[in-house]
């Protein structure tokens, strides 16, 4: 049976994956994958091979790795959705989704992704599960929470979650990927949030929130 790790051993253990993963991030960005060696990326992230090869012992784990942490929530505080109010709660949790996208390294990196993944068989095979991210497993505990409080009636919160996710993509994110300098204003983002936000509740909300979301709306 292994021996439970030291907080101290925890703490390097964990900075070490902090430094493998923006060094491999910064290579990656600026040779590609093909270029990019499991080597390199300790050498500049300060660690020695075997301590990456422990905690990555392939390229592409590495990758799929890199582009997870680029949209981890961790950077920021995720602001707890309001509960009781369903529309409100979906805004607050569709504009963290729209940050995220916005940052440059997610944007860079999955582009990355679609570009590599053809002539890497190794990359096509990953899963790159981005339901982990904390923003995206806050808006399932959502839906799943207020589905549980009667305030929606969501029985698939996955298809949910992609339906209001996807609204948000379409004019946030996906355009970014084809025109370099495609960006939107504050407000901008603000309203494609909440529109998303009024079809999904119109949708799933219980018919006491849509009642008050009209009543607000008219307001």
């Amino acid at each position: 049976m292994p021996r439970e790790l030291s907080a101290y051993h925890r703490q390097v253990a964990a900075a070490n994956r902090s430094a493998i993963l923006d060094a491999a991030a910064g290579l990656f960005l600026e040779f590609g994958y093909d270029r990019t060696s499991l080597a390199r990326v300790a050498e500049s992230a300060g660690v020695s091979r075997a301590t990456l090869f422990k905690q990555f012992p392939t390229k592409a784990e590495l990758f799929e790795a890199t582009v997870l942490a680029a949209g981890d929530a961790s950077e920021g505080k995720l602001v707890d959705p309001p509960s009781g109010d369903f529309r409100a709660g979906l805004v607050v949790l569709g504009l963290a989704y729209a940050e995220l996208l916005s940052r440059p390294r997610m944007a860079d990196l999955i582009r990355a992704v679609i570009a590599e993944s053809p002539r890497f068989p190794e990359l096509r095979e990953r899963t790159f599960d981005f339901g982990t991210l904390p923003v995206l497993a806050a808006l399932r505990r959502y839906l799943l929470a207020e589905n549980a409080a009667g305030t929606a009636d969501v029985d698939d919160p996955d298809v949910a979650a992609a339906q209001f996710l996807g609204m948000i993509a379409t004019v946030v994110f996906w355009p970014r990927l084809v025109h370099g300098n495609w960006s939107l204003s504050e407000d901008e983002t603000f309203h494609v949030v909440d529109e998303a936000a009024r079809t999904i509740a119109a949708r799933y909300a219980a018919p006491a929130q849509r009642t008050v979301d009209v009543a607000g709306s008219a307001s």
